[in-house]
């Protein structure tokens, strides 16, 4: 039977630094450099293990069950090389925090089938998750239907991100009336979640919308945890600087749930000049092909095509966890192999059932600049503002937002904060909750569309024209 050969080592103080992976496995003789592992421990130890294969290559299926948020406020994604499990904070229980999240990894890395797995989670939890597929949809296409709030392109992420922030900022004036300094789960509002797939498109250099983009994710990174509203972004880019600056999200992602899938040398660069790694560490490569090992080939050697062409999809580093340097791999989500529609396998992990929560009335939070744009613009023309007012297919056939349900049901001398809810309930739209419809209202009022408070306690429409 294999054995794994392991090997302590006594290191100087402050642990090794400038390791080179290479030069091990050369000092060790082993030609399949995945099959070594080095890991930093404790003190002056280390521990060098050389395994028969790679220990991360056999993985198994993801399940509902790793899938379900434990009593910490964690799900399981997959497992380190010796077995441990991989686990995922969404949720700390003991603060009450919402958390800030960042995935990192090149094309192919498996960045995709994460975000799937995250979002599978949340809807199991009862998480309510509003996404931004900043790849036309087809990054999780899955995702359809499973979340309360699903967008497409960058224009449509602004305003989603705009109703997040209003949300969290609602919250906080909230909780102060109530004289509450923290969020409890579901008490009465849920846990949500801002999640951006692709977030380099909206945050690169020449965006459209990355000013505004960075501002907003930083303002749900920073007031956005303490009152449930959390932000994870997925993205290619590995210089901060392309997604939205460096200074926007260095300390939010320092504190919050970051991995690093197979990277680019300039990522690894970034990551550690940005303080993400300690300066002097390097992590043991992630290569495209596991197990590939480089043979120079004799002149009279027929070239053989032996690679078993292993993808290392899924392998990472969970930098911010408790073994950064360590590497693991997430469990295996949905079909090897594409499938010709959405695949079954991650569709059965969703199940059947509502998502939780109501989607964002996104037209609430165009403002009126950008409608004008969209009125004066000629067909086919217009700035990008204004071309993604319009509203997409998906929302084209909805019913009347919140913002106009409110407007056409409140009498000139208004109503009080129930009586509006029950009267929205009862006008034959979708049912509506309390968070929601005070969101639109602060948003109305901001448009000068509703008085602001007098101390009357009543919900009044500004009378136009008078």
């Amino acid at each position: 039977m294999p054995v794994v050969k392991e090997y302590v080592l006594n290191t100087p103080p402050g642990g090794v630094k400038r390791y080179d992976h290479e030069a091990l496995c050369d000092l060790l003789k082993v030609d399949d450099r995945s099959r070594v592992i080095f890991e930093q421990g404790v003190g002056r130890e280390a521990i060098v293990r050389i395994y028969p294969s790679n220990p991360l290559m056999n993985m198994r299926e993801i399940s509902v069950n790793d899938l379900q948020m434990d009593e910490r406020g964690r799900i399981a994604l997959g497992t380190y090389y010796d077995s441990s499990p991989l686990r995922f904070r969404l949720f700390d229980p003991k603060t009450g925090n919402a958390q800030r999240g960042a995935v990192f990894g090149t094309t192919g890395a498996g960045k995709s089938r994460l975000c799937q797995a995250i979002l599978i989670a949340c809807k199991l939890s009862g998480i309510v998750v509003h996404l931004a597929d900043l790849k036309s949809g087809q990054s999780v296409p899955e995702a359809k239907g499973q979340v309360a709030t699903r967008v497409t392109t960058q224009y449509e992420t602004i305003l989603m991100l705009r109703g997040l922030v209003a949300e969290a900022e609602r919250r906080m004036k909230a909780y102060a009336d109530m004289g509450r300094s923290g969020f409890v789960k579901d008490s009465p509002d849920p846990l949500v979640y801002g999640i951006v797939d692709e977030a380099n498109r909206l945050l690169e250099k020449g965006a459209p919308f990355r000013d505004e983009g960075a501002y907003l994710i930083k303002e749900l990174g920073r007031t956005g945890r303490s009152v449930g509203v959390g932000i994870i972004i997925l993205a290619q880019a590995g210089h901060l600087d392309e997604l939205g600056g460096s200074d926007t999200l260095r300390a939010m992602l320092k504190e919050g749930e970051v991995i690093l899938l197979r990277w680019s040398s300039g990522m690894m660069q970034q990551l550690v000049s940005d303080g993400l790694l300690p300066r002097g560490e390097a992590l043991q490569p992630i290569p495209k092909v596991v197990g590939r090992v480089q043979r120079v080939r004799r002149y009279n050697e027929v070239a053989t095509d032996d690679d078993e062409d292993a993808n290392s999809q899924g392998m990472l580093y969970h930098l911010t966890g408790a073994r950064p340097m360590s590497m693991a791999r997430t469990f295996i989500v949905g079909s090897v192999e594409p499938t010709e529609g959405f695949d079954p396998l991650i569709l059965d992990l969703y199940g059947d059932h509502a998502p939780p929560g109501e989607p964002i009335d996104l037209m609430a939070y165009v403002t009126e600049k950008e409608l004008k744009a969209l009125r004066d613009a000629p067909d086919g023309d217009g700035s990008a503002a204004a071309a993604a007012a319009a509203a997409p297919p998906e929302q084209s056939t909805a019913p009347r937002t919140t913002a106009q349900r409110i407007l056409a049901v409140l009498p000139a001398d208004g109503m009080t904060e129930p009586e509006l809810l029950a009267a929205l309930n009862a006008d034959g739209g979708r049912e509506v909750r309390r968070g929601s419809v005070m969101t639109t209202v602060s948003t109305l009022r901001g448009k000068g569309q509703l008085a602001r408070p007098d101390g009357s306690n009543r919900i009044v429409p500004v009378q136009q024209g008078g």
